[in-house]
């Protein structure tokens, strides 16, 4: 049984090399965890085309953000259903490869609650600093606070890398490994660093969350125009803690299984796959559902291309 001491996303799935037996059960649960990652997937590649279909999208912060969120959590959600396939085929794949996918599922892991706290800072400046808003959030500056999100991310990740080159032989990423991260960054310092930096961005990402909510609560109550806004503003930025908390639920599902690890084989098999449904694949699935719907201009457009635009008049999308 592989040791669960990390709490990223990689870590997270199928930690415990345990041979599922395959009956018609089996059948049904995998593809049920495997048809809903892949169909809000494709959910999510038809909201990026609705957004880079229409300038207005394009130039405005919080739809740009919106689309890195959508690009993120359908890049985990890949890593999740192809990590959970080589878990059911109990296949061990090349150190290198596996390298690979541990980094790109741990850095999108990161990037949503980072990127939570943007989106939860531009809706702030936007009601709180109106005036200012414009020349803050510019799709170049939005640009430039995506990539410093996915270098912020890739650092825990780049650290775990680079003291395994230099420690290990080259040919250590050319062997065969069960894919966890467990199994390829396995000092024992790194647990404890890990956790150092989940508890910090997660902290960070809390407290920007808190703040623009009850910043925009006080304007909210300071203000007698424009109450409407405000308050859709108001209730963004609680949607941002919600999702913050789908993430953090995400950490539960390693502890689970270490709680757990002792009961009956077949009752621990069917709870972790609860877990890994419930805790890793929805959070993720409904962040279309959260952002994209909820905003008329979009979901109206976005209706029309998920519909394969069997609508005989194609709406306009206004500016948000």
């Amino acid at each position: 049984m592989v040791n669960v001491s990390g709490q990223s996303l990689d870590s997270l799935i199928h930690q415990q090399d345990l041979m599922v037996e395959k009956d018609w059960v089996f059948v049904l649960k995998v593809a049920f965890a495997l048809a809903t990652p892949v169909f809000f997937i494709y959910v999510n590649c038809i909201m990026l085309f609705t957004l880079y279909s229409k300038a207005s999208f394009r130039e405005t912060s919080r739809y740009i953000l919106f689309a890195h969120m959508l690009f993120n959590d359908s890049i985990l959600l890949m890593t999740s259903v192809l990590l959970y396939i080589l878990a059911l085929a109990f296949q061990h794949i090349m150190r290198g490869l596996c390298v690979f996918l541990v980094l790109i599922s741990g850095t999108t892991f990161i990037n949503s609650p980072l990127n939570l706290a943007v989106m939860a800072l531009e809706r702030y400046i936007a009601i709180c600093l109106p005036l200012r808003h414009g020349e803050i959030s510019t799709p170049k500056r939005t640009g430039v606070v995506i990539g410093v999100i996915w270098v912020l991310s890739s650092l825990e990740y780049v650290s775990d890398l680079l003291a395994v080159l230099a420690t290990q032989p080259s040919s250590f990423f050319l062997l065969p490994v069960y894919c966890t991260r467990e199994m390829l960054f396995g000092m024992k310092w790194q647990p404890v660093m890990r956790q150092v930096f989940d508890c910090l961005f997660f902290l960070l990402v809390s407290c920007i969350i808190i703040y623009t909510y009850v910043a925009i609560m006080l304007q909210a109550r300071s203000v007698s125009s424009d109450k409407a806004s405000v308050s859709k503003a108001r209730n963004t930025v609680l949607l941002h803690g919600v999702q913050l908390l789908l993430c953090l639920s995400s950490f539960l599902c390693g502890v689970i299984e270490v709680m757990l690890a002792r009961l009956e084989r077949s009752s621990f098999i069917h709870i972790r796959y609860v877990s890994f449904m419930v805790l890793i694949i929805l959070p993720r699935c409904l962040s279309p559902l959260i952002y994209g719907l909820r905003d008329e201009n979009f979901r109206k457009l976005f209706k029309y291309y998920f519909t394969f635009a069997s609508s005989k008049i194609k709406p306009l999308a206004g500016n948000a």
